[in-house]
């Protein structure tokens, strides 16, 4: 027994020493570990931060590996809510709903009548479907009429007729517009938007494309409209000659200051809600209730339409006193009648026709050595998006060997040099939806002399009826998404057969009709033989306005 008593005892000396060695050993690196000062950790905090873009409103956050400046115009398509989905109004209610909605809504009517009667169940789901897809036909139907009166309302002339039709620049106060701009250097956390707003909100030169082209932003719109139209030959300093009334409220500046800062929802919409009641105590507002002011807002309608389920944005195109102003956005509401889309500011500005000839006999002779290419990143977090697959078709088979894929994710588009280059030498651009169905690419593109491939409608086709012709096929190759995303349609195989002689077709109505019209002047621009984007607008604006009763 005192053997066996012994042994056991030599056991358990051994395994307490085996304890403190192992205490020992741990004290050891638990000290170590404690002595590495805390800026290491830190600095891994802030390379993290330098190698992402986090954009966190509500319970959203979008990350763009990468992507270090907000100026990554293929990481975020217009800033917009990440994922969004275009509500798709209901023709039977007033609330607007999304398409997403509809369905789960009339599925769950299912699901309950099933429960009562399980042999329904076939004709049941049919009859969502049919529902669903028929509401959305419908919803389309309504977008098409609204947009042949939008085309309607397009001017014959080439220059601006001002006998009777003179426009009024309100001067508001700073805190509408000029203070925004001085808030450019915390505007985001880590970019100073300030290099942005020179040169007449065009940017810095970029000289190694021409001295006609800027480091412009997707967000200047607003800056580069209102430039212009102070020196529109139509514009009068008596409000009572007028008969359009500009509204220059940086809007979409004023969303983005609060974007990336923890503010409530009141806070965000204080300066709109000022805006309107400041406008309610002008003559011209009262007269007319708003018909004949327009409004030029840089950034989506999705941004000025907050749903009571976000904080995304503010609610200044819910309110009842903006239903009647014209609003001038780069991605329009599809069934609000009174929203023009206009295009995105691209890196052009020319000053004077010979700079548009020049730039037209550079691009229609370029050596395109790439059938196609698509400049974006992958949304690995959105099952429901095309990208994945499209770059998947362009990096393998035959795709390999025509297609080019320029990661955007990896910040392969933070210098617009590379995106002009590769879209000039390229025959077709893919541009499938981003965050929302609109891209700044789709006319990066067109400038270029790449014919744009458009996966949804509502990316183009939709949004701009004074800037595109009606007749997609002029100007555009379009591949519905669902065959994409079911697999159903290999993209570089289905470009493959489209012959040179309809795509020399196509590019010299891009490059020769179209271009002229979807860029911007710079501020002391002067045509005589074209008509920029900004033209374009304003005599369709003054067409508009001189039918208002």
């Amino acid at each position: 027994m005192a053997i066996s008593m012994s042994k056991k005892k030599s056991k358990l000396s051994k395994r307490v020493d085996e304890t403190k060695e192992l205490c020992f050993f741990n004290s050891i690196l638990v000290r170590f570990l404690y002595r590495i000062p805390i800026t290491l950790f830190l600095l891994g905090l802030i390379f993290l931060w330098s190698s992402s873009t986090t954009i966190m409103s509500g319970k959203i956050v979008h990350i763009c590996l990468s992507s270090r400046k907000l100026n990554n115009l293929y990481c975020l398509s217009a800033g917009t809510q990440p994922t969004f989905e275009i509500p798709i109004p209901s023709l039977n209610d007033t609330s607007t709903i999304s398409h997403l909605e509809l369905v789960k809504h009339e599925a769950k009517e299912v699901s309950n009548a099933v429960l009562e009667n399980p042999v329904n169940l076939n004709n049941a789901v049919k009859t969502v479907d049919r529902n669903a897809d028929e509401e959305f036909v419908n919803a389309v139907t309504v977008v098409e009429e609204q947009l042949q009166v939008q085309r309607s309302w397009r001017s014959n002339s080439s220059s601006p007729m001002c006998e009777g039709k003179g426009i009024y620049v309100y001067d508001l106060p700073s805190k509408f517009n000029q203070d925004l701009v001085d808030q450019c250097g915390n505007m985001t956390p880590w970019v100073d938007f300030c290099k942005y707003f020179i040169n007449g909100a065009l940017g810095e030169l970029i000289p190694k494309i021409g001295d006609r082209w800027y480091q412009t932003h997707q967000y200047a719109l607003e800056l580069i409209f209102h430039s212009r139209v102070l020196k529109h030959p139509c514009r009068v300093y008596n409000e009572n000659e007028a008969k359009l009334f500009y509204v220059p409220y940086y809007g979409g500046l004023d969303i983005l200051r609060w974007h990336f800062k923890n503010v409530s929802n009141s806070v965000k919409d204080s300066l709109g809600l000022e805006l309107v009641k400041w406008l309610e105590l002008q003559t011209p507002w009262i007269l007319n209730s708003g018909r004949d002011h327009v409004f030029v807002l840089g950034k989506i309608s999705w941004d000025f339409r907050r749903r009571t389920d976000s904080s995304w944005g503010t609610t200044l195109l819910k309110l009842d006193q903006m239903q009647n102003p014209m609003k001038l956005l780069i991605e329009r509401q599809p069934w609000e009648l009174n929203e023009i889309g206009i295009p995105h500011p691209t890196h052009f500005h020319p000053r004077s026709d010979d700079d548009i000839i020049a730039w037209q006999n550079k691009i229609i002779s370029s050596n395109r050595k790439n059938l196609v290419t698509f400049a974006g990143g992958p949304r690995p977090g959105d099952p429901d998006n095309i990208r994945s697959v499209l770059i998947n078709q362009c990096n393998s088979g035959i795709g390999n060997s025509v297609c080019r894929f320029l990661n955007c994710s990896s910040g392969g588009c933070d210098q617009p040099e590379a995106i002009i280059e590769l879209f000039t030498e390229s025959e077709f651009c893919l541009q499938p939806p981003g965050d929302s169905p609109t891209r700044k690419s789709v006319f990066d593109s067109l400038v270029s002399g790449c014919i744009p491939v458009v996966f949804d409608p509502f990316t183009a086709y939709y949004q701009y009826p004074w800037h595109l012709p009606e007749d997609r096929r002029m100007y555009s190759v379009f591949i519905d998404k669902e065959e994409v995303r079911k697999m159903e349609v290999n993209v570089v195989e289905r470009l493959m057969k489209v012959s040179k002689e309809e795509r020399d077709e196509m590019r010299r109505y891009i490059v020769y009709e179209l271009l002229p019209g979807l860029v911007y002047g710079d501020p002391n621009a002067k045509f005589e033989k074209f008509q920029d984007a900004f033209s374009i607008t304003m005599n369709n604006l003054l067409e508009r306005v001189s039918r208002v009763e």
